[in-house]
């Protein structure tokens, strides 16, 4: 079990302690070793239990023997270090092999959008069919991928076993907190049938200090696509009212800090960017249109939400195109970009969805040289639409002979910049497109930049 002054490292500020008392080890075993598998692997791991993590590519498995990691996320390493030293994690090839001696198994597969909007579940009914006839009698089977309303029914069929309980636990993991995520939760979700089975997973959980709570499996699935549907909508309705206060010469940030005080509203969501991006919300969003069109309902509403994020993202390569003085349906070619930050937020290495590659896209379409850095993106790992763009060593090379410098992903050393020597670098007409909202303005503007935030006034400097 771990130590107390391990655990302290991932507890969340303002929350309880984490408070464990005896842990009674099972044997577990997890089918898929992603985002959602491997953190959910070394956490259990980490909370005292024996863990077997099953995945089908033979070169990831031999890394993560070895202990290497194939994402960035806060604390993982560490956790899948200490699983293997202590012999409560350990990775196999194959899902057979992972779950033949487990009490709980949990499918952690991909469900990658179909083309519909839907999702493919190819890949958890292949791992259900291949687990099916060597699962131990009365092994309980959780799924904690996100899959369409029905699922947990669907899994159950593929499994073909009447002894072994199909349960739905969605998982709540945010990229760059994942761990402290998961040991420090806001609430466990389970759906089953069976109370009984219910139960044992609860059990997993005891002493997380988090309520849990119990339903039925379509609801478990349900309140998934809807969390982060609703997620997803705060982001959206506070980018539109961002673009009403450039309209109307509002200020974003005080529009933010008045209403995120009132507590029915909050301010979490509440900041303006370029859009939500990433694995989850993007995804999440268009299957829950797609569950509610199969189920007789048009959800409006969300595909207003999808809108405004498409939307967005136009918006802030029409500010790049008026920070550069180029008129609407014009060209860029010959004009230089400079983009600090390609994943879809700091914290991860995530490319997926992110809103600055889709803005990086259509301005190397209108011809633009882009010259961009991220903290986590090396050469080789940009993705085959970005071909051609420039990856800078640090973000003054990403500066350097730009005539607009974008502020794509808020990762914390862009706060810091020295802006001067931003300046000294960069072409004219020395403009900052902050889709982030990270930077001073009147910091930037000191330093002889023009500056154009989200929901801010864009102004070009003062001189004397």
């Amino acid at each position: 079990m771990a130590e107390p002054d391990a655990r302290r490292r991932f507890e969340r500020k303002g929350r309880p302690a984490i408070r464990l008392g005896p842990v009674v080890p099972a044997r577990l075993a997890v089918v898929g070793t992603g985002y959602v598998g491997l953190t959910t692997g070394a956490c259990l791991a980490h909370l005292g239990h024996d863990v077997v993590c099953g995945d089908i590519d033979a070169g990831k498995v031999e890394r993560l023997r070895r202990g290497e990691i194939p994402i960035v996320e806060d604390g993982l390493e560490d956790l899948v270090a200490e699983g293997l030293a202590a012999g409560r994690l350990r990775f196999v090839l194959g899902a057979a092999t992972a779950v033949r001696d487990a009490d709980i198994v949990f499918l952690c597969v991909p469900t990658p959008q179909a083309a519909d909007g839907g999702a493919d579940l190819r890949y958890i009914e292949a791992a259900a069919s291949e687990i099916g006839p060597v699962l131990r009698n009365g092994a309980l089977v959780v799924n904690k991928s996100t899959v369409p309303i029905g699922s947990t029914r669907a899994v159950e069929r593929v499994l073909g076993r009447t002894d072994v309980p199909v349960v739905s636990n969605p998982e709540f993991l945010r990229e760059g907190t994942a761990v402290s995520d998961f040991l420090q939760p806001d609430r466990v979700v389970i759906g089953a049938d069976d109370r009984d089975a219910a139960a044992r997973l609860a059990e997993l959980y005891a002493g997380l200090g988090a309520p849990v709570i119990v339903t039925d499996p379509a609801s478990a699935e349900t309140i998934k696509y809807a969390a982060n549907g609703f997620l997803a909508m705060k982001i959206s309705f506070v980018n539109a009212v961002a673009a009403m206060c450039e309209a109307v010469g509002a200020n974003i940030d005080d529009v933010v800090a008045g209403i995120g005080s009132d507590p029915r509203i909050g301010g979490q969501f509440l900041r303006p960017g370029p859009g939500w991006g990433g694995s989850c919300l993007p995804k999440d969003a268009r299957a829950l249109v797609k569950i509610a069109a199969d189920y007789g309902y048009d959800f409006t509403m969300m595909k207003g939400v999808i809108d405004v994020n498409d939307e967005q993202r136009r918006r802030m390569v029409a500010k790049v195109r008026a920070a550069l003085g180029a008129e609407p349906g014009l060209g860029l070619r010959s004009r230089v970009v400079g983009v600090l930050g390609l994943t879809y937020k700091p914290g991860t290495d995530d490319l997926r969805a992110s809103p600055s590659v889709a803005i990086v896209e259509a301005l190397v379409a209108a011809g633009a040289t882009v010259q961009a850095y991220d903290p986590t993106v090396a050469v080789g790992r940009l993705p085959a639409e970005l071909e051609g763009v420039t990856l800078a060593a640090d973000p003054y090379g990403a500066a350097a002979g730009a005539e607009v410098l974008v502020v794509a992903t808020e990762w914390p050393e862009f706060a810091v910049l020295d802006l001067d020597k931003v300046a000294g670098l960069m072409a004219d007409p020395r403009a900052i497109v902050d889709t982030r909202n990270l930077l001073d303005p009147a910091a930037v503007r000191a330093a002889g930049l023009g500056y154009d935030g989200v929901g801010r006034r864009a102004e070009r400097p003062r001189h004397e």
